[in-house]
C-alpha cells in the first residue's frame, strides 16, 4: 500500500484515517500566514500603534506555546477523533469571532483562540499517524502530511489576497469557518479514530509513561532547538532585508514569500521521500546543510532574480526538514509517551522561536541587517554537529497492510 497503513486502522466515511488527519492539518494551517500578512491592515483599521500591533503576533504565540504541554497530557485522555473535532470547531468559531471583531481586544481574543487549535491538532494528529503507519513508510507519510499543511498556508494567502481586493479581509475568515465546522462534525460522526497502544491499553486512556526523557530525545531537542534559532532569525528579518536592503517593494516581497510557500509543499514531499530512502537522520542532516548553504549564498547575492531563486531554494530545503524531524520523534520515543514527546518537542521549538527575534534584533542593532545571515548559518551548523551524536533505531516492524 502507498502509506503502509496498519490493518487495525479504520476507515472514516470511506477515507483512510491518515487522510482525515491530513485534511484536518490543511484546515489548521490556512490562517498560519494570514495573521502576519494582515498586520498592516489591522494597524490601519483599528488605529494601532506598532507596539499594539506586535501583540497580534506575540500574544497568540505565547498562548500556543503554553498550550503545548497540556495538549500532550490530554492526548492520553481523549480519542484522536474527539481532539480533531475540538480543533476544527475551536478554529471555526474563533474565525467567526475575528470576522465580527469591532475592537482590537476582541480581535486579539479571536486570534489567540485560533492558535489554541494548533497544539491540540498537531500533538494528537502526529501521535496518531506515528502509530498507524509502518515505520518504513513513516517519512513518506509525514511528507504528505506536511505538504497538506503547506498547501493550506498557501491557499489561505491566495484567498486572503482575493478578498482584500474585493469584499474585505473579514470575508477570508468567514470563507474558511463554515468548511471547518462541517469537517469537524464529519469527523465526529465518523468511525472511531483510535487504536491500541503498545501496552495493550485502549488509545485514549491515560498512558503509563513516566520515564525520564532518553539521551537520544534530549540530543534531538538540542539539535532541533538550535536549528529553530537559525530558522526564526532568518524568517523574521528576511522581509526587512529584501525591502530595506535589496529594494524590493512590500508587495513584491509578499509575492516572493507566497512562491516560497509553494516551494515548501514540494520540499515537504522531498523530505518524506528522502527520509524513506536514506533514513530520517541523514535526510534531516542533508536538509539542514542545504538550508545553510542556500541562505549563505542568498546573503551574498545582489541581483534580484538570483535572490529570488536563492530564497525559493532556501524555502524548499527549510520545508524538507519537517518530515524527518517528525519521524525521528516517533523513532526515538515509546508509543506510550508519544503524545507527550511531541508536546515537549513543540514546546521547546516554540520557546526558542519566541525569544530568537529579540536576540537577533539586538545583534543586528550592533551591526547591520546582513548579520542575520551568518547568525542563522552558525546555528544551522551547530544543529548539524549536535545531530550527529543522535543514535536512531534501525529496526523496522513487519506489519500486515490493509
Amino acid at each position: 500500500m502507498l502509506f503502509g497503513l496498519r490493518k487495525s486502522s479504520e476507515t472514516v466515511n470511506g477515507l483512510k484515517p491518515f487522510w482525515v488527519v491530513c485534511v484536518t492539518h490543511m484546515f489548521v494551517e490556512v490562517y498560519y500566514l494570514t495573521q502576519v500578512a494582515l498586520i498592516p491592515v489591522f494597524i490601519s483599521e483599528f488605529n494601532l500603534s506598532l507596539l499594539e500591533a506586535s501583540l497580534v503576533a506575540t500574544v497568540p504565540g505565547i498562548v500556543q506555546l503554553l498550550a503545548n504541554l497540556p495538549s500532550g497530557l490530554i492526548t492520553g485522555r481523549f480519542t484522536t477523533k474527539q481532539l480533531l473535532f475540538t480543533s476544527m470547531v475551536t478554529e471555526g468559531l474563533a474565525a467567526l469571532l475575528v470576522s465580527k471583531a469591532m475592537n482590537f481586544w476582541i480581535l486579539l481574543l479571536g486570534i489567540s483562540a485560533m492558535r489554541l487549535c494548533s497544539p491540540i491538532y498537531h500533538i494528537s494528529g502526529l501521535s496518531y499517524i506515528s502509530q498507524i503507519i509502518e515505520r518504513e513508510k513513516m517519512n513518506r507519510s509525514m511528507g504528505f502530511h506536511n505538504a497538506l499543511g503547506s498547501f493550506g498556508s498557501a491557499i489561505g494567502l491566495i484567498i486572503l489576497s482575493i478578498f482584500l481586493s474585493t469584499e474585505g479581509w473579514r470575508w477570508s475568515y468567514v470563507f474558511w469557518a463554515l468548511p471547518m465546522l462541517i469537517w469537524g462534525f464529519v469527523i465526529l460522526r465518523s468511525g472511531e479514530l483510535e487504536i491500541r497502544s503498545s501496552d495493550g491499553d485502549e488509545f485514549g486512556k491515560i498512558p503509563r509513561y513516566s520515564r525520564l526523557p532518553s539521551s537520544a530525545f534530549l540530543i534531538f531537542l538540542v539539535a532541533t532547538g538550535l536549528r529553530a534559532v537559525g530558522y526564526s532569525g532568518a524568517q523574521t528579518y528576511m522581509a526587512v532585508y529584501l525591502v530595506g536592503t535589496r529594494g524590493f517593494s512590500e508587495s513584491a516581497a509578499s509575492l516572493i514569500f507566497g512562491f516560497g510557500t509553494f516551494a515548501g509543499i514540494i520540499g515537504s514531499l522531498n523530505g518524506g521521500y528522502l527520509g524513506e530512502k536514506v533514513g530520517a537522520k541523514k535526510a534531516l542532516s542533508l536538509a539542514i546543510i542545504c538550508s545553510a548553504i542556500s541562505l549563505f549564498v542568498l546573503g551574498l547575492l545582489s541581483q534580484r532574480h538570483l535572490l529570488v531563486v536563492a530564497y525559493l531554494a532556501y524555502a524548499f530545503f527549510s520545508s524538507s526538514i519537517w518530515s524527518p524531524m517528525n519521524s525521528l520523534v516517533a523513532d526515538i520515543t515509546p508509543k506510550e509517551g508519544r503524545g507527550m514527546s511531541y508536546s515537549v518537542y513543540f514546546f521547546t521549538e516554540g520557546l526558542v522561536v519566541s525569544v530568537t527575534p529579540t536576540i537577533a534584533a539586538t545583534l543586528i542593532g550592533l551591526s547591520e541587517i546582513w548579520f542575520v545571515f551568518p547568525f542563522s548559518v552558525a546555528f544551522f551548523t551547530s544543529s548539524l554537529i549536535v545531530l550527529q551524536f543522535l543514535s536512531c533505531s534501525t529496526k523496522t516492524s513487519t506489519i500486515e497492510e490493509v
